[in-house]
């Protein structure tokens, strides 16, 4: 088994950034001595939720968050969710599934492991956020690409920039079809907020029916170099929300 991060070490690091830059933790749930968090900083600006680490083999996207923390990304200009790490269990075995075996992020339908349940608790207390930005990696590509789920309408300006953004480490992934799906250009799947099986809720189609009237997922490829991923990763964060808090609207 191939390990790219320390997840000790990651928590450590994780908890140290967040309460420096003013985040508030709430314990959502306690799994086999490991504990899932959402972290929160208030703010009157637009309310942007980012998520990662539901596979626990998908470490880019948990780094990434550390990173912008480091780097004081998280200003008060948005209201700031964050939930770095879905799948403890997973990430400290490297593995996609929890400790039970669950893939987490097909789970936003039956709700069946206690992770899911008491993130989607989380989630209904909070309400739905205006944008929802979901950081995962896929091990069959070379480029990256993204989901995007949108309950108003496309915009193809807003595309060309989160690619444009990437660019410097990642060329858009090709074809036509792109992890199963018809793409709507270079990289960009335009997903309706249906799940692909009616039972298999990923958290994207969760936060679209609870609401939420734009979110991305983006995929960087796993077999790139974790820097690259990760570099990434924060750029196409950073073409989405700098975007959003300059105009107050995804």
């Amino acid at each position: 088994m191939h390990v790219e991060m320390n997840w000790l070490d990651f928590k450590i690091a994780f908890r140290k950034a967040a309460e420096a830059a003013g985040f508030v933790s709430t314990l959502l749930v306690k799994i086999d001595g490991e504990y899932v968090e959402a972290w929160e900083r208030l703010s009157g600006g637009p309310r942007v939720y980012l998520s990662a680490g539901i596979h626990g083999d998908e470490p880019a996207g948990p780094l990434a968050l550390l990173e912008l923390l480091k780097n004081n990304f998280f200003n008060s200009e948005c209201h700031w969710l964050l939930c770095p790490a879905l799948n403890p269990t997973g990430l400290s075995a490297s593995t996609r599934e929890n400790s039970s075996g669950v893939d987490l992020n097909r789970d936003y339908w039956q709700r069946e492991s206690a992770e899911v349940k008491a993130h989607t608790q989380w989630l209904e207390i909070c309400g739905a956020p205006d944008i929802f930005i979901s950081l995962h990696e896929d091990w069959e590509t070379e480029g990256f690409y993204f989901y995007e789920i949108n309950l108003g309408d496309e915009d193809i300006g807003r595309m060309k920039r989160i690619l444009d953004a990437v660019y410097p480490w990642f060329q858009p992934e090709p074809g036509p079809i792109i992890d199963g799906h018809e793409v709507s250009g270079p990289g960009w799947i335009y997903h309706i907020a249906e799940p692909d099986l009616p039972e298999g809720w990923p958290e994207a189609i969760y936060l679209a029916k609870l609401g939420c009237p734009v979110s991305f997922t983006f995929e960087t490829p796993s077999r790139a170099a974790l820097a690259q991923r990760i570099s990434a990763q924060i750029a196409a964060i950073k073409a989405v929300v700098n975007l959003k808090s300059q105009r107050g609207e995804a």
